[in-house]
């Protein structure tokens, strides 16, 4: 039988644990090789991914809201008080006939000026001069009677009853030749006050009757404005204080006055008071116009104001924003007078605060704005840049 050898040679144990040896320090110095070349190539790659991480985050944030802003000025600023009311004429009067008769000249016209006593209507006065002659001549009979009467009296020859009696009839007599010749001028119809004929209500051959409005007649010299003014007004409004006129029929044409005087007595009803302000007329000016009226009772020289839109929508706390390290800060104000477009700032702001005016309505406090004319900041210039621009 011949010899058969084995090829089934197995490794000892101490060669397998050495070949395993070999093999792990063999993938330690390739994988140590293999982070070495990464962080060689990785440095670049890893800050080009962290700025592209501040460009993205960068474009997530919001920009900045556009505002127009001014700062804190100074100027002349008034507390007034401010109304509206109708002009007035301060003499008005109707022109009655205080007679009656057939108009024979109408001597006054619509616009006309007049002045006090000038005749305006001439009536037909016939009877009443007839019965003034009549009366005139009772008048002389009795006079020349009661002269007689006198000298007979001295004689005895007239008793004093007599005497007596006849002076009564011509104290009597007197008076209906007073009358009557009152009763002519009455024909005569005549102005009771100067001014402009506003009305007429007759013509020539017109029959007027007694007691009848035939003119009226406005003073327009001077004319007045009734203001009705809450009481919590009283203790600042005073007799002559100035005051400013606006009426609509003349838009842009300011006019002067002040207060004439003050009704010192409050209306319970209505919690006001009346304030009569007096203007020139005879110009412009004309009874019937509406006129919108300021009473300056304060005045402050030089005082830091703002304009009035700069107000955010709080009654109760008034306030501003502020532009403060292109941010907007809401900030609370203490105000003082009013005139028109301006507010006097009497406390929380400093002289250099910017307020914003337009634009408020998309801020919060904290937002990021940006001031229409002012230089952007240089990181949002280089924000908007476009990639890969040269520096």
């Amino acid at each position: 039988m011949p010899l058969m050898l084995s090829t089934d040679v197995s490794p000892s144990p101490v060669l397998v644990r050495a070949r395993k040896a070999a093999a792990v320090r063999v993938f330690a110095a390739c994988l140590m090789a293999t982070v070495a070349l990464v962080g060689c190539k990785g440095g670049p790659q890893g800050d080009d991914a962290q700025a592209k991480g501040k460009g993205e985050e960068g474009a997530n944030k919001p920009e900045p809201v556009p505002v127009e802003a001014v700062r804190i000025s100074r100027r002349a600023i008034a507390a007034s008080y401010t109304g509206t009311a109708p002009l007035e004429a301060r003499a008005e009067s109707q022109v009655v006939a205080k007679t009656s008769g057939v108009a024979l000249q109408v001597l006054g016209e619509v616009g006309q000026p007049v002045r006090a006593g000038q005749v305006l209507v001439r009536l037909d006065s016939a009877r009443a001069a007839l019965q003034a002659a009549q009366s005139e001549a009772q008048l002389r009979k009795l006079e020349a009677n009661y002269k007689r009467s006198q000298q007979l009296f001295a004689q005895q020859l007239v008793s004093a009853n007599d005497l007596d009696q006849l002076r009564y009839d011509l104290e009597n007599i007197r008076a209906v030749n007073r009358l009557a010749k009152l009763e002519l001028s009455y024909a005569n119809v005549t102005a009771p006050i100067s001014g402009v004929i506003a009305e007429r209500s007759i013509k020539t051959g017109n029959f007027v009757q007694i007691n009848t409005p035939i003119f009226r007649i406005v003073d327009t010299a001077r004319l007045e404005a009734v203001l009705n003014v809450p009481e919590r007004e009283l203790a600042t409004l005073k007799a002559g204080l100035p005051v400013q006129l606006s009426v609509d029929a003349l838009p842009g044409r300011p006019f002067q006055g002040r207060v004439d005087r003050v009704a010192p007595v409050i209306d319970s009803g209505s919690g006001t008071f009346r304030v009569i302000c007096a203007f020139d007329g005879g110009g412009l000016l004309q009874p019937g116009m509406f006129g919108r009226i300021r009473i300056d009772y304060d005045q402050r020289a030089d005082a830091p104001v703002i304009p009035r839109n700069a107000l955010l929508d709080d009654e109760s706390d008034p306030a501003v924003y502020i532009v403060r390290n292109g941010k907007a800060v809401r900030t609370s104000v203490k105000l003082g007078y009013y005139e028109g477009e301006w507010v006097e700032v009497r406390g929380g702001l400093k002289p250099d605060d910017r307020v914003v005016t337009a634009g408020k309505v998309a801020l919060r406090d904290g937002s990021d704005v940006q001031v229409i004319g002012d230089p952007k900041p240089k990181a949002a210039v280089a924000a908007a840049k476009p990639a890969g621009a040269k520096q």
